[in-house]
């Protein structure tokens, strides 16, 4: 792969890879037929899951400890040769080695039967009647009946695709795998007719039907139920990625900003004004973003301007004008459309030209797009950073069906401490406050079970504001309380396939490719090979076994003979061969890491090794993996050399470009257990400075002042609760109190993270609300305090996490305060007080605590 698989898409990929081993033996040992889908919200980078898929599925995978399936064809259908065209160039930019196996099913395409070893990107449109595809030959079928074509030719005939199909099947040597893109479209029949890929995948006639089935959707429900329907097919576990997981990968933007007219009035020009202006200002902020990170390429950022459907002149005209007198400089190449006439517009004057929709992206002159409904299904454009839509208060599935397509982040990472440069700007001059909310639900839902073609990506951790103002930094704050804040501990959430050798070998190929370890690759493999030679003496009966194992195979050989009763067992003794060495040796190096196992075979041996020499030292790694508490100690002392480097890189680290820190964030990402991290100064900020009640009312969100980010007048906009507004009064009253940071509850590099495990020792993340920053004797400190309720589920855990986390950075804070409310009194407990922290871990009732003498009135 060239890219580098996110935690959730690694995953995702592992399940979908031990779906498909089950299926394929299940088809070649039982003739059973299986299907499954994989369920990903848009933006997850669901053709990327299935690139490393494929690439497993042809070549095997050590990292996944999968197999290849040496007659492995892969059929990739959808039904868009548009999205066909995309998803295989996607594919193509995403696996390194299927770049020649990627193969267009034309019209013209002929071959009798799919080879080993490809991926074909087939269509809906290729299998209709008139199609050349499924006429083959031609006179034989029924022009009323398409599906006559799934008869398969007579020898001398030329082929159709379904001669392709059958013979493919019923190979023996091969195995026909079919994934469909977009999986809940044609699973919908109508008037009790089977749709073509419903035929496509059950057979019809003499064509078999398709013995692995894997659909990729976001919503796959009309998939699975379409599947259920069929008899004697298998249905293995759907694979589910968590949306949370995807908004906070930073692949998503975190922000949409809605903007409506706050009265009655015809407004679409004005708003078409503001979405120019909005336009040129991320123009600017990108380029000078790019500039400063010293990216080779700009963003350009581009405005979708979505129209009814039968936009007239007059209404075409005015918008252009509008543009081009509000955008100065702006060229009339730089316009285009992607109606769906497919040819030029023309209008009082203007050639708009027509661009396909899947060109749109790497076409940065194009800075101004027409559209109309969502464009096309699969379509996306990073770059798109505002839309306005004049389509009424009635259609909104069409508004937010277009923003699904333009929510991933232009360079596929979050920037950070950036607010403005992680949203987008809808403008909707058709929509009141009421029905705009409408819309801001179904964007913070995303897709649902009945609304398959409404995917708006994301999850937890995305916010739909309404005209928001902007933050920037409080400049009345002194620089002392900044300089704390970044220096304030924050930790990693530890991941469930931590890999620490591999992320040790990880890290230090990016030290020495950062040149801020001079050739840390190579001290890393020989202070490993190192560990791994002291463990194989310390562990060495362990690997002495080990190495009998792999080297004869203990077994019973059993004789019975015909008219006796009873049986004769005997113990038998056989010797490995070379296969099965190297298949041992490749598992020690699923232990180990394939990298590891390598290096530590070179260490072994001279440069001037003969095979013997090379076989008895892949013998001697096989039995090292074998023996697992080598394996540990030789993880724990990489996760030793991994902390060391990025305690002692960290200065060095942050004179890096965002790019490559991201790099660094993915590899700090990857410990089992919780890690010290740095916090990022933000730089820009969004809030809103409205509340709408149930009632419909809107009210004022209160102001406040002395908070790090603040609006032009100095306040920063925030509804808090009764316990919140409590705790900032009191805090707020506090000699030597300077400022205050509410702190973000997502998960971006600005918000101080504590590690707890709840109550299925799985980790996540507590957020807590407040830091204040005061005066000390020895200049500015740090207080954290949380107010949080004593009658939720998750309080004790929570608490546990918090005196974790004292335990370890508790000397970096004046002071670490959990508040509740009880009986109607807020009480405290003070983190820093051993006492409590060891009630903390031996009590279960947080009422309890909060109530006992351990606690105190806070005020």
């Amino acid at each position: 792969m060239r890219y580098t698989l996110k935690d959730y898409q690694a995953d995702a990929v592992a399940g979908v890879l031990r779906n498909l081993g089950i299926a394929r033996d299940n088809y070649h040992r039982h003739n059973l037929l299986s299907q499954f889908s994989l369920s990903a919200t848009t933006g997850a980078g669901k053709t990327v899951m299935a690139a490393a898929v494929i690439e497993a599925l042809i070549f095997g995978s050590e990292e996944f400890d999968f197999q290849p399936d040496p007659g492995a064809v892969v059929l990739w259908f959808s039904d868009d040769p548009s999205l066909n065209e995309q998803s295989r160039a996607r594919i193509q930019s995403a696996a390194s080695e299927l770049d020649n196996r990627l193969k267009l099913i034309t019209n013209d395409f002929r071959d009798s039967s799919f080879q080993a070893g490809h991926v074909y990107f087939l269509n809906t449109q290729k299998l209709s009647k008139s199609s050349n595809l499924v006429k083959g030959a031609g006179a034989r079928l029924n022009p009323d009946n398409m599906f006559d074509a799934m008869r398969p030719s007579p020898d001398e005939m030329q082929s159709n695709i379904y001669d392709t199909i059958a013979n493919t099947i019923e190979n023996k040597d091969l195995t026909l795998y079919l994934v469909l893109d977009e999986a809940h479209r044609g699973m919908k029949p109508a008037q009790n007719r089977a749709t073509i890929v419903q035929k496509l995948i059950n057979g019809q006639g003499t064509v078999p039907a398709i013995p692995i089935v894997f659909g990729i959707s976001a919503t796959v429900e009309r998939f699975q139920t379409a599947m259920k329907a069929i008899e004697n097919r298998n249905a293995l576990p759907s694979v589910q990625v968590d949306s949370a997981l995807v908004q906070a990968s930073g692949l998503l933007k975190d922000n949409i900003v809605l903007t409506i007219p706050a009265e009655n009035g015809v407004f679409d020009m004005v708003l078409l004004k503001h979405a120019v202006e909005k336009t040129i200002a991320s123009t600017n902020a990108w380029d000078e973003y790019t500039k400063e990170q010293g990216e080779a390429d700009n963003v350009a950022p581009l405005l979708v301007v979505q129209l009814a459907d039968k936009p007239d002149d007059e209404t075409i005209v005015r918008t252009l004008d509008t543009v081009f007198e509000t955008w100065p400089g702006l060229g009339y190449e730089s316009v285009a459309h992607v109606f769906g006439e497919h040819q030029d517009l023309h209008a009082g004057g203007y050639t708009v030209p027509y661009i396909e929709p899947q060109r749109v992206q790497d076409s940065k002159h194009i800075r101004v797009l027409l559209a109309k409904t969502a464009i096309s299904t699969g379509w996306d454009c990073p770059r798109a950073e505002v839309l306005i839509s004049f389509r009424s208060a009635v259609d909104p599935t069409y508004i937010t069906q277009l923003l699904g397509r333009m929510i991933r982040t232009p360079l596929a990472r979050r920037i950070p401490g950036d607010e403005l440069l992680n949203s987008v700007d809808c403008m909707l001059p058709h929509f009141d406050r009421e029905t705009a909310e409408g819309v801001a639900k179904m964007l913070m839902k995303g897709a649902t079970a009945h609304d398959d073609d409404n995917d708006t990506g994301g999850g937890e951790g995305r916010r739909v504001l309404f005209q928001p103002v902007t933050l920037l930094p409080n400049t009345e704050l002194p620089e002392g309380v900044w300089d704390k804040f970044e220096t304030l501990p924050t930790v990693t959430i530890p991941k469930q396939r931590a890999k620490p050798i591999t992320r040790s070998l990880a890290l230090a190929a990016a030290l020495a490719k950062d040149k801020v370890v001079a050739q840390a690759g190579k001290q890393a493999s020989d202070e490993l090979c190192r560990v791994v030679e002291s463990r194989a003496t310390q562990f060495k009966e362990k690997v002495e076994e080990a190495r009998k194992d792999i080297l004869t195979m203990s077994g019973e050989e059993i004789r019975a003979r015909f008219g006796e009763e009873g049986v004769k067992a005997s113990a038998i003794e056989l010797i490995a061969d070379t296969r099965s060495i190297l298949e041992a040796y490749r598992a020690a190096g699923r232990h180990l890491s394939p990298t590891l196992a390598s290096e530590y075979v070179n260490y072994l041996v001279d440069e001037d090794a003969d095979e013997d020499d090379l076989l008895e030292a892949c013998i001697q790694v096989a039995a090292l993996g074998m023996v697992p508490e080598l394996v540990s100690s030789v993880e724990e002392e990489a996760d030793k050399l991994t902390k060391r480097w990025l305690t002692d890189t960290r200065v060095d680290r942050k004179n890096l470009p965002d790019e490559k820190q991201a790099e660094y964030d993915r590899l700090e990402g990857m410990s089992n257990t919780p890690e010290r991290i740095q916090l990022v100064r933000p730089r820009t900020g969004q809030a809103e400075t409205k509340l709408r009640e149930p009632d419909g009312t809107e009210k004022e969100i209160p102001l406040y002042r002395n908070h790090l980010m603040v609006t032009e007048t100095g306040e920063f906009p925030a509804n808090l609760n009764t316990w919140e507004g409590y705790v900032l009064e009191a805090e707020a009253g506090r000699d030597g109190f300077v400022g205050w940071w509410r702190n973000p509850d997502r998960a971006v590099k600005e918000s101080l993270a504590i590690a707890y495990t709840d109550g299925t020792q799985k980790w996540k993340a507590l957020r807590v609300d407040f830091v204040f920053f005061a005066e000390g004797q020895d200049g500015i400190v740090a207080d954290l305090v949380d107010p949080h309720g004593h009658h939720l589920a998750d309080a004790m855990p929570k608490l546990r996490g918090l005196a974790d986390f004292t335990e370890a950075y508790g000397q970096e804070f004046r002071r670490i305060e959990s508040v509740a409310e009880t009986d109607g009194k807020y009480r405290v407990l003070d983190l820093k007080r051993d006492q409590v922290r060891a009630a903390i871990r031996t009590q279960h009732d947080a009422r309890a605590l909060y109530e006992s003498d351990l606690a105190s009135d806070y005020r």
